[in-house]
């Protein structure tokens, strides 16, 4: 049976949000293959283990008094789970638990981003999800879009700000805004989720609010120029590199141009994170493979792997689509999208980590070394 580690909360707005991902995965998990070790990070970065955080009343109650502080080691190959030698030693290091897979279910800043994959990348474990250069530009609204761009991928016109030149200079940031973009617009902190941060502008008199809102969540934020009389459609997409599949796509009857988060995890829903409003697009819907070929291209092109959700606007006036965004780590794991293919959500979860270990069987394979006797050949800096 394979020891996974359930990683899941973290420095993020989108903390809770995890935490039920993360509860979901483990509820989930296929018992018989894997024996699923919670790693809770708590919202100060410490990471605690306890198997009191395989029931979400631990987290309702706030009860985290049995929690071990844990660690990894930095040693490449090295797949313990450490207790924090705070209390120890650093040269008497007490060992947790053994590791064998990383299941990732952490979502925002500081977790989806590509920090958390870096680390656990350094040891060499096998983990879910994509790399940390695909985490990180499927995290940042900006670097996706220009990406997709390159690629010849249709996304809306955009432009973005940095923190420091609107503090400096409001005035000329709103005139550039004004000058390249036409309203109405969203306005998006570059590296959040969850609908955290966002506002849509229709004119000049809301544009500087909206803009100090996003700013207080990141320190660059794009501007959108809004898809009017717009559907979303949402397709997951599975697998890496050519290997991949997509899910069932789904049309939320509930859309709205801007969710709250309290639409999409408070508001008439049983479990948060899914969508109970749906309606999955008919068989012989006429933009169906348009969609799934660039939902698809929207995966590879960021050389994504594992399950990741992509969001798609289409215009009825026009019927031009739209890539909105990608989400590497979705909510929910996507479940709801992978349902109506014939995955249960055990079969999910499955399928997510023998991906994680094909993809760690073929970074194995790269050659991370070269025997040029360079030390021979060069002495303090001179040729010999």
């Amino acid at each position: 049976m394979l020891k996974v580690g359930v990683i899941f909360g973290g420095r993020s707005v989108e903390h809770e949000v995890s935490v039920i991902t993360g509860m979901q995965v483990i509820e989930n998990m296929d018992k018989e293959k894997f024996l699923p070790i919670p790693i809770y990070i708590t919202k100060e970065g410490k990471w605690l283990s306890s198997e009191a955080f395989k029931n979400f009343k631990t987290f309702k109650d706030g009860d985290f008094s049995s929690a071990k502080n844990v660690m990894l080691g930095c040693d490449y190959g090295d797949f313990n789970l450490y207790i924090n030698p705070e209390a120890k030693s650093m040269f008497d290091k007490k060992v947790y638990d053994t590791l064998d897979l990383v299941f990732f279910a952490l979502h925002g800043t500081n977790g989806e981003d590509g920090s958390c994959q870096g680390l656990v990348e350094t040891v060499g474990l096998p983990y879910t999800g994509t790399n940390v250069l695909s985490s990180s530009v499927g995290m940042d609204k900006v670097i996706m879009k220009d990406v997709y761009r390159a690629n010849g991928l249709p996304v809306v016109n955009y432009r973005y700000y940095y923190r420091s030149k609107w503090r400096s200079s409001k005035e000329e940031v709103m005139a550039d805004i004004e000058k390249n973009l036409n309203y109405p617009l969203f306005i998006k902190p570059s590296n959040l989720g969850s609908s955290i941060g966002i506002s849509k502008v229709k004119n000049k008199d809301n544009l500087e609010e909206a803009l100090m809102i996003a700013f207080s969540y990141d320190k660059k934020v794009i501007v959108e120029e809004s898809v009017e009389n717009a559907r979303e459609i949402n397709c997951a997409v599975m697998g890496y590199e050519e290997n991949v599949e997509t899910s069932e796509l789904e049309e939320p009857l509930d859309f709205k141009e801007l969710l709250t988060f309290d639409d999409k995890y408070v508001s008439n829903k049983k479990t948060p994170g899914t969508k109970t409003m749906r309606n999955l697009l008919k068989k012989d819907e006429p933009l169906r493979d348009e969609l799934e070929s660039l939902a698809t291209k929207a995966f590879t092109s960021i050389d994504a792997a594992g399950n990741a959700r992509v969001d798609l606007l289409v215009s009825k006036d026009t019927g031009k689509i739209y890539i909105n965004e990608i989400n590497t780590i979705p909510g929910s794991v996507a479940f709801y999208l992978w349902e109506p293919k014939g995955y249960s959500f055990k079969d999910l979860i499955t399928k997510m980590l023998e991906i994680a270990q094909a993809v760690d069987t073929m970074r194995k394979e790269t050659v991370y070394s070269y025997d040029a006797e360079l030390f021979k050949r060069i002495q303090y800096g001179k040729k010999l």
